[in-house]
């Protein structure tokens, strides 16, 4: 995942924010402040591409409401989304339960227990019950209509509380440190068990409690959703607020708040670090449910006073002294796109597996599977590539899959695959410590691979060369010793230990594999054999590695977001190849080669996106799609953000492209019709798709000798072969008729040829092209011969019998006088009578009569079927 800061909005007066809240059902953000500010705010936007048009214009706060009504500081604020309900408090105890009327917000209840201060309020999952922990002890839950339920002295100081997803249990925290568990009566249950601050000396406090309610779903089977944190920095992660098996963090920071995004997949931690002349650096960490680190955002400013998460996971708000930031979400979904195939997988709250969807962008066709504990998906050329977990511990799969998502091939796997990519026939895949290579079976492989099977076949041997083959199959090799290549057989028996620098990186390209450390070491290997092709130093530790279309030149983007290159092929110093630029571009997280130019790289930096030409970029587009492919000029971006808010019913304007600078001046060009400029304009850009551009407009003026140059430049043969067959028509008429038809307008071709009186030409254009039914009415306009129509009335009735539409079949065979299609059609329409009729049709001694014979014996018309026989 990535994190950028993307949107800022101040505070009129200065005003010091205490505390934040975002609606998750309807996007409302309240925040309250000293001197008794209360603000809901609302932003435009709910799918990326709304948001990346309301950016463009500059204004995305559609509304903004001041509320009056509390007299001190608002220290607390909650949503209930069920009911469309905020309920705010301030430092003087007084609550105030606002609702929704005719767009505005207004006061709907009041409550002030003249004692005590608000330390926390929380609403139950379903809406209907909300408990008020005051500092004081005393506990208040209520229901949504504003009756009182039960009322409770707790004999501490609280700080903080929580419900359970079922709402029969509430967590409450106090200023020691400590949780508690309490039934919904208020009946204390447990005391929570506090892993993480195990040893630890000294006082603490909890400063974040947060339990994931479930209702979109889990990441993982019985993954962490509880999490409690205490302000020395130390946090864990608990299935319940009983699990003995906690995930304990040592965050690093002074923390102040956390929160789970909308489906618990991942928590922010927001904090503090002291440096070493004493300033505070504001922080926000990202965790995974898994506890693992993702990602860190540094945040201007001298204090974070609450966080809060939108509904959609794509934002996060955090009150910043008088300022409220807003950052954008970068998620690392499962998805990978291939042969005009999206396959992504979500997670559905009714079902424990994943739902993988394989959505033809073209056809618009989707097929559901449903895999379970799915980890990563890749894809190359036409199959992608699945990684889940297997039932065993420790065992994992590979799937490959074609585009309708069928199972192609497998393999099971005793590591952990961390990494993995696919290229046209080999499948890599790396733990931290481990490299894993299957070269699998693509079409090709397999049509090379039967000859040497037959002809050890032949020679008796099969079996060995069948074993030897299979072997060839997966290697593994442990990153410490690479020159030891195993078999996955002999590698389990040497059970390789764990590695100092863990792999954190790898590509490959045709027949080259890099693999980068954390310590900015790249290892190459040639995929046939995974012999040791050189090393490379990288200045940071990568997180993503791409190699461009001829392997010239590799892109990293690090831990930070710094993408930098290197040239692989520069002789670099010592034993180290390869040269690292100083080149740098920040904020970057997600990018894209050209797989027809070297030179060209498409990157995606915050909410634009950048076409780099060797280093320099053209101007940006603002988008926040994710980068699909990047062919003949044009980005294929998918908004899978906007995709995975419907994952069931994705439209066919969610996958955009977005064409280069290039590309849209050439276009410019030969639309003003400067001809000359744009020949030159290409000659200084060469590529394909210009060339190609240059010889559509061509051929449209009918310019055949630039037409014929510009074919040949992007070798077209035939299209050469189209320019000097229009040179030898001479008819200009005859001419922009054969342009039509290679453009696929026939229609207008059609028209041209009626001008012409050159219906012929016209029958010929429809039956090159299979439309018969045209080739018909055509041929009655021109009167054409019995022969032309009768073999236009067998093909429209082909076309029914195909269909099995037999008594349209039957109409035109009749036309046609095809017996031997009718006998067919009769016998599928058990038009029995009519079967019969054609006996005295076919002449004697014909073959058909056998088969006409051989029908009515078998539906038990015997004598009729004997009638035939005779005539036979």
């Amino acid at each position: 995942m990535f994190a950028y800061l993307s949107k800022k909005i101040a505070i009129p007066g200065g005003v010091k924010l205490r505390c934040i809240t975002w609606n998750t059902d309807q996007g409302w953000i309240a925040c309250g402040g000293e001197g008794a500010l209360l603000k809901v705010l609302r932003l435009d936007g709910t799918t990326q591409k709304e948001a990346a048009k309301a950016a463009a214009g500059g204004n995305t706060l559609s509304q903004n409401q001041s509320l009056e009504g509390h007299n001190g500081a608002v220290v607390c604020a909650t949503w209930n989304n069920q009911f469309t309900k905020l309920t705010t408090s301030d430092e003087a105890g007084l609550i105030i339960v606002w609702t929704l009327y005719n767009g505005q917000w207004c006061e709907e209840m009041i409550n002030n227990r003249n004692k005590g201060v608000v330390r926390d309020m929380k609403w139950t999952a379903s809406g209907d019950k909300i408990c008020i922990a005051y500092d004081d002890g005393a506990v208040i839950v209520g229901s949504v209509d504003g009756n009182r339920l039960w009322g409770k002295e707790l004999s501490m100081q609280l700080s903080l509380l929580q419900w359970s997803p079922d709402g029969r249990f509430i967590l409450f925290c106090n200023t020691a440190g400590e949780c508690h568990t309490y039934d919904s009566s208020g009946n204390a249950v447990a005391k929570v068990p506090m892993y993480c601050n195990e040893g630890y000396v000294g006082s603490c406090k909890m400063v974040g409690i947060e339990w994931y309610d479930g209702s979109l779903g889990f990441a993982e089977q019985n993954c962490p959703v509880l999490a409690l944190c205490l302000d020395n920095g130390r946090m864990q992660l608990m299935r319940h607020d009983m699990d003995d098996n906690a995930i304990c963090i040592d965050t690093g920071i002074k923390p102040g708040a956390i929160k789970w995004n909308h489906n618990g997949s991942i928590l922010a931690v927001a904090g503090h670090q002291s440096t070493n002349d004493d300033r505070e650096l504001w922080l926000v960490q990202f965790y995974n449910q898994s506890g693992e680190h993702l990602r860190t955002l540094r945040v201007p400013g001298t204090g974070i006073s609450g966080i809060a998460w939108e509904g959609s996971g794509l934002r996060l708000g955090l009150a910043v002294d008088s300022h409220i930031f807003f950052t954008s979400i970068r998620h690392k979904y499962l998805w990978a796109y291939f042969a005009n195939t999206l396959v992504y997988a979500f997670t559905k709250p009714e079902r424990q597996e994943h739902c993988v969807v394989f959505w033809g962008t073209c056809s618009n066709e989707r097929y559901a599977k449903y895999v379970r504990r799915i980890t990563h998906i890749t894809a190359a050329e036409e199959l992608c590539l699945l990684a889940t977990k297997g039932e065993k511990p420790g065992e994992h799969m590979l799937i490959l899959c074609n585009t309708l998502g069928s199972p192609v091939d497998s393999k099971v796997l005793e590591m952990e695959p961390k990494l993995l990519l696919l290229t046209d026939c080999y499948a890599v895949a790396a733990s931290e410590e481990v490299v894993y290579v299957w070269q699998f079976r693509n079409s090709i492989t397999r049509q090379l691979a039967s000859e040497p099977a037959a002809a050890a076949g032949a020679a008796g041997g099969s079996g060995a060369a069948a074993k030897l083959q299979r072997e060839g199959h997966e290697k593994l090799f442990h990153i410490d010793n690479p020159m030891a290549v195993q078999t996955p057989e002999q590698f389990k028996a040497s059970q390789a230990g764990s590695t100092a620098d863990p792999i954190c990186a790898i590509t490959a390209h045709q027949h080259l594999l890099l693999v980068a450390r954390s310590s900015g070491v790249v290892h190459g290997f040639a995929l046939q054999g995974l012999q040791p092709d050189g090393q490379y130093l990288l200045r940071c530790r990568p997180q993503r590695l791409a190699l461009n279309c001829d392997g010239s030149r590799l892109a990293v983007i690090d831990f930070n977001g710094v993408m930098s290159f290197m040239d692989v092929t520069a002789a670099g110093t010592g034993k180290m190849r390869g040269e690292h630029w100083a080149n740098e571009r920040k904020d970057v997280w997600d990018l894209c080669w050209a797989s027809d130019n070297p030179e060209l790289l498409a990157v995606m930096e915050k909410g634009r996106m950048y076409v780099l030409r060797g280093t320099d970029p053209e101007e940006p587009v603002n988008s926040s799609a994710y980068l699909a492919g990047f062919k003949d000029l044009q980005v294929r971006a998918v908004f899978l953000d906007d995709i995975m808010q419907q994952p069931n019913l994705p439209e066919l304007d969610m996958v955009a492209d977005y064409e280069t600078r290039s590309l849209r001046d050439t276009r410019a060009l030969l639309a003003t019709g400067n001809e000359t400029d744009a020949q030159a304009f290409v000659g200084d850009n060469a590529h394909p798709r210009l060339w190609r551009l240059l010889a559509d407009h061509a051929l449209g003026k009918l310019d055949l000798s630039t037409a014929e140059k510009a074919f040949v430049h992007c070798r077209d043969y035939h299209g050469v072969q189209l320019v000097k067959r229009l040179a030898q028509l001479g008819d200009k008429n005859k001419q922009q008729a054969e342009v039509c038809v290679y453009f696929q307008r026939f229609d207008e071709a059609e028209e041209l040829y009626r001008r012409m009186d050159r219906l012929d030409l016209a029958i010929t254009l429809r039956s090159r092209l299979g439309d018969w039914f045209k080739v018909e009415r055509l041929i009655r306009e021109s009167g054409g011969d019995d022969a032309a129509l009768n073999n236009a009335w067998n093909k429209i009735g082909q076309y029914y019998s195909d269909r099995q539409r037999w008594a349209k079949a039957a109409q035109y065979y009749t036309q046609a006088r095809n017996t031997n299609m009718l006998v067919q059609c009769f016998y599928q329409l058990e038009d029995f009578d009519s079967l019969v009729k054609l006996i005295e049709v076919v002449a004697e001694g014909q073959p058909l009569l056998a088969g006409i014979g051989t029908k009515l014996q078998s539906v038990g018309l015997c004598s009729d079927a004997v009638a035939a026989f005779l005539k036979v």
